[in-house]
């Protein structure tokens, strides 16, 4: 057998996506009871309804301002350097935001949310982390593994949220102070992971495209935009959902459970989305997946009963699986290894600037744009129209440019 035909060695990158399969699913569960609680706990303590969702807002608003200095960060230092940074952030946030829930304090809730951003701003790096080892033929099943890591999330989350957020006196600080323990012990499970700190790169060596040659690229510019549009229109919902529950009659353990199905959407697919990419392609996987967004938008339009709720929030978390981790599979197959940082600093910054006013959005629109919580919900599923256009037709605008080319 010639060298160049001897099969490709993916064990090392096999033993990573487990490590960080795991931190998906300990360290990741923070994610969903902060998403389920931050909501209720802003309206408790907010002077106005209309910001009742600025916690989670200040969350997604620390994870773009960390996305740059995250990428730049693991770039000089090493993906476990910056991983540990994130669950210091997360545990910190926490803790501010416990502070704030005993002293009554909004200010201090969104300081805490705002260090929580550290945290889910790491989280973000867990998808790129998984391909630095990877063959290429192996790098979009890695990305779906680690994703599917969330599955025992989405679990984990709303169920430790159940239990804890009534067991101290003040509502939901045993849910903040059960995230800052995750924090500090889920942080050792880095210890396993064995990703080499990039090079630096020699005097002379090719540095790779600027950020604008980046953006000007189709795949890349595609890649971002659809990427954004995924994650922003499942967080405009999602934010809203709790409310929306809650708020139409329904109790909190339904309000849990409608959130979890969500979750279990979300992450439940990535066991087989990395093979269908590899067997229909990154585009076709994305157009499905926004395809079932705008069916989630439907049903939640249909009506507010219960299996309303379940329904439409469990084909927003496949749509956003399908069209997140097939942006992320078109983004990591269009840049070189030099441009890694820089690309995926840039797309994150970007997602999650767009996920940061859509989340801001989502309290505004359930809270203040109608008379009553079911206009509120009808307003934000309304609002997913004009980003689901803009996505599609930049997707259709690639598929036709690259058959010119053709």
């Amino acid at each position: 057998m010639a060298i160049a035909d001897a099969p490709i060695d993916d064990s090392r990158a096999r033993r990573n996506v487990t490590i960080l399969v795991i931190a998906q699913a300990v360290l990741g569960a923070q994610m969903p009871m902060l998403f389920i609680l931050a909501g209720l706990a802003g309206q408790s303590l907010a002077s106005n309804i209309c910001f009742a969702t600025l916690p989670i807002s200040m969350i997604v608003l620390g994870s773009m301002l960390m996305a740059t200095p995250m990428a730049n960060l693991m770039q000089k230092y090493g993906r476990r350097a910056g991983f540990f940074f994130g669950a210091a952030g997360g545990a910190v946030g926490a803790a501010i935001g416990s502070a704030g829930l005993i002293y009554a304090s909004f200010p201090l809730l969104l300081l805490g949310s705002l260090c929580t951003g550290i945290y889910m701003s790491a989280h973000g790096f867990y998808r790129f982390a998984a391909t630095d080892t990877a063959s290429e033929a192996f790098r979009p099943k890695a990305i779906s593994y680690v994703m599917a890591g969330g599955l025992a999330a989405a679990v984990i989350g709303p169920q430790l949220a159940k239990v804890t957020e009534s067991t101290l006196v003040i509502p939901f600080l045993g849910t903040y102070l059960a995230v800052v323990a995750i924090n500090v012990f889920g942080a050792a499970i880095f210890l396993f992971l064995d990703i080499p700190i990039p090079e630096k790169p020699k005097e002379g060596a090719p540095s790779g495209r600027s950020r604008l040659q980046l953006l000007t690229d189709p795949t890349i510019a595609v890649a971002i935009i659809c990427a954004m549009v995924s994650y922003a229109l499942m967080n405009l919902v999602m934010t809203s959902t709790p409310l929306a529950v809650v708020g139409c009659g329904f109790t909190g353990g339904e309000k849990n459970d409608v959130v979890m199905s969500h979750v279990l959407g979300m992450f439940a697919p990535s066991f087989f989305t990395g093979h269908l990419i590899a067997r229909f392609g990154a585009e076709r996987i994305v157009a499905v997946g926004l395809a079932l967004l705008a069916v989630a938008g439907v049903i939640g339009l249909a009506g507010v009963q219960l299996t309303n709720f379940f329904a439409a929030l469990i084909l927003l978390g496949v749509g956003w699986n399908f069209g997140f981790i097939g942006a992320t599979s078109m983004l990591a197959s269009a840049h070189s290894a030099e441009e890694r940082g820089r690309v995926q600093g840039m797309n994150d910054m970007i997602v999650f600037g767009c996920v940061t006013i859509a989340s801001l959005a989502s309290g505004g629109l359930m809270n203040c744009s109608g008379g009553d919580p079911v206009q509120g919900w009808m307003a934000v599923n309304w609002a997913m129209v004009p980003f689901l256009a803009l996505a599609g037709g930049a997707l259709i605008w690639l598929t036709f440019k690259r058959r010119a080319l053709d």
